[in-house]
């Protein structure tokens, strides 16, 4: 049981990375879904290309121990915009997916908010230090 904490944490890196390494195939390839979700959010093409670039470089921040907790910003910061979007412009459903997209940013959410929270020496430690060169 004292292990679990880490078990936990390393699962929720993993989940958070594979979730949004999987995505990336529909949005580099230009899949119908993922230009319908840009295009009504007014973000198509540009959008798209750019939240795939974001979600891959938090994807492989959560598979770096050292990077994790950035990861998981990262990663917050684009599934509270997904989340957002779902509730205001797109819906829970969106064409006939059952909500199965907005469950997935809530996973991916809830895993990043768990890292963070694993990381706050690591993140309070990171600011002190820029605090301290900008000084």
């Amino acid at each position: 049981m004292k292990h679990l904490p880490n078990i936990i944490y390393r699962v929720a890196r993993l989940v958070a990375a594979l979730v949004l390494f999987q995505t990336l195939f529909f949005k580099f390839s230009g899949a119908e879904e993922s230009i319908y979700i840009f295009t009504k959010v007014g973000m198509e093409p540009w959008g798209r290309i750019a939240v795939g670039i974001f979600e891959l470089v938090a994807g492989v921040l959560l598979l770096i121990p050292a990077t994790a907790w950035l990861g998981g910003l990262v990663a917050l910061g684009l599934m509270s915009g997904a989340i957002g979007l779902h509730l205001t412009v797109l819906g829970i459903a969106v064409k006939g997916d059952g909500g199965y997209l907005f469950l997935l940013a809530v996973i991916v959410a809830i895993c990043s908010a768990y890292i963070l929270i694993r990381n706050t020496e690591k993140i309070f430690g990171a600011i002190a230090t820029t605090r301290q060169k900008v000084s």
